[in-house]
This record gives C-alpha cells, sequence and structure tokens, in this order.
C-alpha cells in the first residue's frame, strides 16, 4: 500500500486522491482554500471567490476522454454528475438522423456540465472514502526531502551528475540506460501545522503552484519549460433558459470564428449555458466586450450567440475576461533523466492548454488516472519518475503539440485579420465539410474527443476524397467568414 500525497484539490487533485483510494491507497489531499465544493451548485459557481482557480467560472468541456475514465474508474462520480444535472450529448446527434454505428462511436460523447458539478461529485465521493484524509485552509509551504549529497543546483563536486544508474526507463521518451540521474528525493510536504511523510506527492497545484521554488530549494535541477503565449482573449456570460424549456438549439455546440473573432456556445447543466467570445489581445475593440450591452449586440452578430440568445434566457453573470493564457508544458526531466523522484506532476502542474480546444479536464483525468493506477510500483524510484514521464511524454504531449499548432494558426488569423489560403483553407474545409458529411464528422469528432490524433484521422484517404469532393462543389468558398465584417464589429462595440 502506498500513501500518496496531494497538493491542490481541483479536479485533478480529487481526482488523483480518489482514484487511487480506489486501487488500495492511503492519500491525504491539501488545498489552500478553506471549503470543498458541494454546498450548492450556483452559490459556488458565482459566488465563491476563488482566486488561485482564476478559470472556475469558465466554461469547460468534458470530452469523451474525461467521460471515458470517470466510467471506468469512477462510476458513481459519473452517475452523481448526471443526477446533479449534467447532459449527455452524442457528437453524431448533430445530423437528423445518426449514421449506423461503428466501433468507438460510445466514445464521442460530450457530458455537458459546468466544472463546479464535477467537482462537487468528486468532492462528496471523497467525503465517503475510506482511507482519504482531506485538509482544507492547508496550503503546502514546502517539501521534505533526502538527498544523496549533491551540491547546490544538483550537480555534484567536481561536475558529476550526482544520483544512481538507471537502466531500461526513458525520459523525454529517450532510452535512459547509463545515465546518472539527481539523487533528491521527495519524501512528504510541510504545512503550517507540521510535516506530512508520504510515499509519493503528487503536485496538482495548476501553473501558479510552488514547485519551481521548493524543487530550486532541495538542489534538483529545474524543470524543463516549454511556453507558447497564444495572444487570444476571452469573454465568456452565463445564461439560464427560461422555465419549461431544457434545451436550446438541436445543433448547440458550434463554434464560428471569422479573420478577428470568434464565437462559442457551452451548454451545460440544470438549463445554464455561456456564451463566449474570442479576440487577440491586441484587438482595440476588446476592452469593450466587457460591458454586457456590448457583449450581447456581439454575442448576437454570431449564429450560435443569436440563436441562444433570442431564446429569452435569463443573464446570471457579469462578463468573465482572462487573457495573457499560453499553452505551458513543464517536464520533471531533462537530458540527465528525472530532476528529482517521489514527486510528479498532473493537471497544470504539467501541461496547461489554452481552452479553445477544451482539452485540460480530459488530460488531468489521465494523468490521475496513471497515477492511482501505478502507485504500487516503488513510486519513490528513479524508474518510476522516468517511466511517468514517459508516460507523460507519449500520451500528454502529442495533444500539448495539437493545441499549440491550433492557437498559432487561430493567433495569427486575428493578429492579420486575414485567412491564408492553402493548408489553412483545407482545415477549415474540413470542419465545414463534417457539419454535411457523417463520415468526416465522426473523423472530427475521434479527435476533438481525444480518441484519435489528428495526423491519422484526418489523414484517411476515405475522409480526404470527401473534403475534396466537398471543396471541388464549391469553388467560392472563403474559410472563416462567419460573422460580421470588421466595419459592422467596430460599429457593434463603439456601443
Amino acid at each position: 500500500m502506498t500513501h500518496v500525497l496531494v497538493i491542490g484539490g481541483g479536479v485533478g487533485g480529487l481526482a488523483t486522491a480518489l482514484i487511487a483510494a480506489r486501487h488500495g491507497h492511503t492519500a491525504e489531499l491539501f488545498e489552500r482554500d478553506t471549503r470543498a465544493p458541494g454546498r450548492a451548485l450556483d452559490r459556488d459557481f458565482f459566488g465563491w471567490r476563488r482566486p488561485a482557480v482564476p478559470q472556475a467560472t469558465q466554461p469547460h468541456a468534458l470530452l469523451g476522454a474525461a467521460r471515458k475514465v470517470l466510467r471506468t474508474e469512477l462510476p458513481d462520480v459519473y452517475e452523481e454528475m448526471l443526477r446533479l444535472g449534467a447532459r449527455e450529448r452524442h457528437e453524431l446527434d448533430w445530423f437528423d438522423e445518426r449514421p449506423p454505428a461503428r466501433p468507438g462511436d460510445e466514445d464521442l460523447v460530450m457530458l455537458q456540465a459546468r466544472r463546479i458539478v464535477l467537482e462537487s461529485a468528486l468532492a462528496t465521493a471523497l467525503r465517503a472514502e475510506p482511507g482519504v484524509i482531506t485538509h482544507y485552509g492547508a496550503p503546502v509551504t514546502g517539501l521534505l526531502t533526502v538527498s544523496g549529497g549533491q551540491a547546490p543546483g544538483g550537480q555534484a563536486p567536481g561536475g558529476q551528475v550526482p544520483g544512481v544508474q538507471v537502466t531500461g526507463a526513458h525520459a523525454n521518451g529517450v532510452q535512459l540506460t547509463g545515465v546518472r540521474v539527481n539523487g533528491v528525493q521527495v519524501t512528504g510536504v510541510r504545512t503550517a501545522d507540521g510535516d506530512h511523510p508520504g510515499d509519493l506527492v503528487v503536485d496538482s497545484g495548476g501553473r501558479r503552484g510552488g514547485t519551481e521554488r521548493w524543487l530550486a530549494a532541495a538542489g534538483c535541477r529545474p524543470a524543463v519549460v516549454e511556453r507558447h503565449r497564444t495572444g487570444l482573449a476571452y469573454f465568456c456570460r452565463w445564461y439560464r433558459l427560461p422555465p419549461g424549456r431544457e434545451d436550446g438549439p438541436r445543433r448547440p455546440w458550434a463554434v464560428t470564428g471569422g479573420t478577428f473573432a470568434g464565437c462559442a456556445v457551452f451548454p451545460a447543466d440544470n438549463r445554464v449555458f455561456a456564451v463566449t467570445l474570442f479576440v487577440h489581445t491586441a484587438d482595440p475593440t476588446r476592452s469593450a466586450l466587457r460591458d454586457p450591452v456590448v457583449f450581447e449586440a456581439a454575442a448576437r452578430s454570431f449564429a450560435p450567440g443569436a440563436a441562444w440568445l433570442e431564446l429569452g434566457a435569463e443573464p446570471l453573470s457579469e462578463v468573465h475576461a482572462t487573457a495573457s493564457l499560453d499553452n505551458r508544458w513543464s517536464a520533471l526531466a531533462d537530458e540527465h533523466g528525472p530532476v528529482v523522484t517521489g514527486f510528479v506532476p498532473v493537471g497544470d502542474a504539467v501541461t496547461h492548454t489554452n481552452p479553445t480546444l477544451g482539452q485540460g479536464m480530459s488530460l488531468a483525468l489521465w494523468a490521475a488516472q496513471r497515477v492511482g493506477r501505478t502507485a504500487h510500483q516503488d513510486p519513490g524510484s528513479v524508474e518510476f519518475a522516468a517511466g511517468y514521464h514517459a508516460w507523460a511524454v507519449r500520451t500528454l504531449k502529442p495533444w500539448f503539440d495539437f493545441q499549440v499548432v491550433a492557437d498559432a494558426a487561430i493567433g495569427e488569423r486575428f493578429a492579420t485579420q486575414v485567412s491564408r489560403t492553402g493548408t489553412a483553407r483545407e482545415v477549415a474545409a474540413l470542419f465545414d465539410c463534417a457539419l454535411d458529411d457523417p463520415e468526416v464528422m465522426r473523423a472530427r469528432a475521434r479527435v476533438r474527443h481525444l480518441a484519435e490524433p489528428p495526423e491519422r484521422a484526418y489523414a484517411d484517404p476515405e475522409v480526404r476524397a470527401r473534403v475534396a469532393r466537398w471543396l471541388a462543389a464549391r469553388p467560392d468558398y472563403r474559410p472563416n467568414a462567419a460573422g460580421p465584417d470588421r466595419k459592422e464589429w467596430e460599429n457593434l462595440t463603439a456601443g
């Protein structure tokens, strides 16, 4: 039995502690906030100030990958989410008649809910789980470590890299046989009320946690960080459909974008939905979108926003803005191997992805599942640390890279206000063709729900042929032509 210490009580932390306990381990969770979610959905969502979780009131997507983890590892949590009002929607229900089923279609289901619904369901299950202790109002202030005697910065006297010999493990996807790795092992956490020892410490403290500072103080080499600024700003407002109306338009999850702005609608639980607008951070009209009147006028200029706002929905919030987002990959391994043992990151602590593709919760739950399923495998060893890193590079990093490429294309389009020709046109055509062609929609959905990488799904000869035929029938097709033109947009945002 392994004793797992989890730093942070967000989605990744709650899921890690719960899945570890379900696999026969004990767990302690440390959260800086003074309470857990679960008092009342609307009060928690709209009235709970959570400065450590700035994304808490933004729309979230629970993709098929996340749903699969919940149904496999935590079916009671999944059922509790449905009881609390979450709704399932199959991607192929876009069409009037769903196409004949194929293997894997069962995973192309979106679970529509606000983030607080998942957090509440996880917290409820965790409270009832034997072998789990939760510490709220208990921020971690440092790590307990033991060392192999290395000098500060992880270097031993004479320039040798301290540690132990590794055979058969991997880091950065590269064989580590014969490499000597850092000798620092994390053995617990420190809080204001004392020290807490454990066999494995899991960092779920997000991208703003104190990991880098704590590991540097312990003499570890720094994490290898890859960062890509997106240049996108998001503005969302929450609404509730009128009484008696349980759902919006039959095709609710459309996202549209022009050359300088875009709009998306996120149906959630209990008749609640969010409308989101996104623009470039340098767009001079950006600040005007904080005004609810301007926001609604701009949202109605896009088809999805207009379709939902015309239903007489009641506004539930102010306009929530977020910007300065980046895609960030943080690896606790470098060319020498793991920089620390007994310590692994999950969620935003390992990969923070911009919300355009909605991958965040799925990647966090994948990591939580990996920790829970492998925590018995000598978690303080170099082999465990290297194995976890290799798994993350193999499993999480490709989706991070996909996010980076997608955001770069959107950012360039919004910055230049020009839709490029060539490859960008073909990509846009694939997405638009999917709205008409069930087979192309299936390929798109398999990528969207993290079931198949884009380089495989979109390279399928049948998919490519269908998109080519669709384009040939539309010689005047212009990608990203949805929404207002620039003059209309500036008039709208001028109030």
